[in-house]
């Protein structure tokens, strides 16, 4: 069975930094785009970054640079670096990833920016 399983998340102040990171495991031949979606509370949800599996990066504007997408193909794993945080980026922070074609969720991981 394919898992997504997030780590990282946590409280931080604003202007700090922290780093998430999804591993995907279980039995995989296919792990095409990954990437990384928030919901704040009462929002939608909303895509923060993606990453193909050729490392083609896509940004949403408010984490322009600011955030960077990278992934470890040889770890199936995608990366979240998030500096210069902010309260507004306060959210459940999920990974998606296209497993074996299909598409596919992590549990979620909260993050937490003080003012």
């Amino acid at each position: 069975q394919v898992q997504l399983v997030e780590s990282g998340g946590g409280l931080v102040q604003a202007g700090g930094s922290l780093r998430l990171s999804c591993t995907a495991s279980g039995s995989i031949f296919s792990l095409r785009a990954m990437g990384w979606y928030r919901q704040a509370p009462g929002k939608q949800r909303e895509l923060v970054a993606s990453i193909t599996s050729g490392g083609m990066t896509n940004y949403a504007d408010s984490v322009k640079g600011r955030f960077t997408i990278s992934r470890d193909n040889a770890k199936n794993t995608v990366y979240l670096q998030m500096n210069s945080l902010k309260p507004e980026d306060t959210a459940v922070y999920y990974c998606n990833a296209n497993v074996n074609l299909r598409d596919r969720w992590g549990q979620g991981t909260q993050v937490t920016v003080s003012s």
